[in-house]
């Protein structure tokens, strides 16, 4: 069968390289074109767009690039057209993937789901278009098939696939690590996740490294996004109080004793590396703004959200200042705290119900196309 995959992000283009190899397990005639990005394209799909040309992030930055995102919307739905595909399979990426849905369903092609929009964050109302759009929806996160229940549509319940792409990680030894990247060969490691975008990165980043001069018996790395360039990152690494490795984040992390992270699915990552960590936010006054008029959570990390209760600590907008940050990190790098987080990531990963995401999420596809 013929399979079309739209993920528009880092994360998306990971876990949609893990679904099209479990599809080729299941399928092994299956022919697949993606919008995704090198990962995909490394398990065997055929690119048709890559997601760096589609990250816009915030209210303001999608407003100025909307000739380009309609454009991107036409080739797309060309591009389907011509691959006559047997099923669509969006991930995530909801701004772009429910305007393809809607044309989709109207065009009868089967449409499938995997990794919700996070309707239970923001803009409830977009259940009545997914319910409209979406033949079968496949969730990750426990609370999702209760959520979906209330508005009388069934989905089913896979599993987390980061997962997976963690138990696919090859270990690397710390001393092997550590010499390939030029790094101290003793002092531990604080991991900066600053963020897969260009404003977000810059904006993180500058707070985070704040850091590095108050708690010198520790060495600061940051990890680069495969959606940049190294050269972006020149103008961060200049006074030499910190370090970068682009491509090994899951190594970084399986080696680094505290972590600052943007929040995102990184501080699921995060936590799933059993690294204790304080989440940082700071985005576009205005767009966070309007941003905090809609959203209705508690809490922005997924630690947090799956939870249900302060496992980390949030600095998000106001709060995210030297002074906090310094003190949370603090609490984390030795103590009582450092041990109560770890202890609550351990039951945070049997609350995201064991491997195999991606083949329970290919087999069902399958089945359902």
């Amino acid at each position: 069968m013929k399979y079309y995959i739209i993920a528009g992000e880092a994360s998306g283009d990971l876990h949609g390289s893990n679904l099209i190899k479990a599809l080729k397990k299941q399928d092994p005639n299956a022919e697949i074109r993606c919008w995704g990005g090198d990962l995909m394209q490394a398990a065997g799909g055929t690119l048709a767009k890559h997601y760096k040309e589609m990250a816009f992030m915030g209210f303001l930055e999608v407003i100025k690039n909307l000739s380009k995102i309609f454009s991107n919307i036409n080739y797309c739905k060309t591009d389907i057209t011509h691959f006559k595909p047997d099923a669509i399979i969006f991930i995530d990426f909801s701004g772009f993937n429910l305007r393809i849905a809607k044309w989709a369903k109207e065009n009868t092609y089967n449409t499938h789901y995997y990794i919700s929009p996070q309707v239970w964050a923001s803009r409830a109302g977009r259940i009545q278009k997914i319910k409209a759009y979406i033949n079968h929806m496949y969730v990750i996160l426990p609370f999702e098939k209760a959520f979906y229940s209330q508005y009388n549509y069934p989905v089913n319940f896979v599993g987390h696939p980061l997962l997976d792409a963690i138990s696919q990680t090859e270990v690397i030894i710390n001393e092997e690590f550590r010499n390939t990247n030029n790094l101290h060969p003793n002092k531990p490691i604080i991991a900066l996740l600053p963020g897969s975008r260009k404003q977000e990165v810059e904006k993180m980043l500058t707070i985070m490294l704040s850091m590095a001069p108050l708690f010198t018996d520790y060495q600061f790395v940051i990890a680069g996004a495969p959606s940049l360039e190294n050269n972006f990152y020149k103008k961060f690494l200049e006074k030499g109080t910190v370090s970068f490795v682009k491509n090994q984040t899951y190594a970084l992390l399986s080696h680094s004793h505290a972590a600052l992270v943007t929040s995102g699915t990184a501080t699921l990552e995060t936590a799933l590396f059993k690294v204790p960590q304080v989440v940082c936010y700071k985005g576009n006054w205005v767009s966070y703004q309007i941003a905090k008029r809609i959203i209705t959570l508690k809490y922005i990390s997924l630690v947090n959200l799956i939870m249900d209760q302060e496992v980390v600590k949030e600095l998000i907008q106001d709060e995210l200042t030297s002074k906090n940050l310094q003190a949370e990190l603090t609490k984390i790098v030795n103590g009582n705290a450092r041990d109560k987080m770890l202890a609550n990531y351990a039951l945070l990963e049997e609350k995201l119900g064991g491997s195999g995401a991606s083949e329970k999420a290919a087999k069902l596809i399958v089945k359902n196309t």
